[in-house]
């Protein structure tokens, strides 16, 4: 485990990646709450970000996956790798990106003498992992990257271009961090922060991975849920398991 991430600030991401599938009414007054003074609520062909700042931060989170959204299901499928930078991405992932981007770019250059945190669950992770790379190749500094339950975004080229500290958050048995599949080329970036069984954010090798996620299948089964995978994907399930971890700290 990194043990120079910033416990409050991760808290704060995960709050707002859960924040990220409300509309701009519902969740203005909540990153108010967050300590966020300007606000602005983006919303294009199905992409949707939120862009928040105070006086030293500007935050952009970017909303995951929504079952009833054609447009994520349509990006989520859409695996051909499309050239970026050195290397290649997901082009689904990549699509939904540059939906926002003129808007989001033009936010960070206003503010790219602050701090940024850019985050997102799901689809919104591998979008937030994007941005954040691409506002870096744009002269953007200072940037922290925290994702939850992210699926893989591009080729070894592409990850091993990033410079950008990122906190990648895996609970147990997701499975959306287990696609596109790697055989086609697709690597994860960043620290990975597993979350065990327990609910505690442990450093474990792959076998040892392996044994806590028989371990969290087998306690599902227990109690008849057949489908902890879907369930660990849940950013509900992120957000109070990342708030209990941070007051262990």
């Amino acid at each position: 485990m990194d043990n120079s991430i910033n416990w409050p600030l991760a808290n704060m991401s995960a709050c707002a990646s859960k924040l990220a599938y409300e509309d701009g009414k519902t969740a203005k007054p909540a990153f108010k709450e967050l300590g966020f003074t300007s606000y602005r609520y983006l919303d294009k062909d199905g992409a949707q970000a939120h862009l928040c700042s105070n006086k030293q931060t500007a935050l952009i989170v970017c909303r995951g996956t929504e079952p009833t959204q054609v447009s994520d299901l349509l990006a989520d499928l859409n695996i051909i790798p499309k050239r970026h930078g050195p290397g290649f991405v997901h082009s689904g992932f990549r699509g939904e990106a540059r939906k926002l981007w003129d808007d989001i770019y033009k936010f960070a250059e206003k503010h790219k003498n602050k701090s940024f945190i850019i985050t997102g669950h799901s689809l919104g992770a591998a979008m937030a992992t994007y941005i954040a790379q691409e506002l870096k190749w744009h002269g953007i500094e200072n940037i922290e990257l925290y994702t939850f339950g992210s699926p893989r975004l591009g080729s070894d080229d592409f990850v091993d271009a990033m410079s950008i500290p990122h906190w990648r958050f895996v609970n147990n048995n997701d499975s959306v961090c287990r696609v596109p599949p790697s055989l086609l080329g697709f690597r994860h970036h960043g620290t990975l922060m597993y979350i065990n069984h327990y609910g505690n954010i442990r450093n474990l090798t792959r076998w040892q991975r392996w044994k806590d996620r028989i371990r969290g299948y087998w306690a599902a089964v227990k109690k008849f849920k057949l489908a902890d995978n879907f369930a660990d994907h849940s950013m509900d399930q992120y957000a109070e398991k990342i708030k209990n971890q941070q007051k262990t700290k």
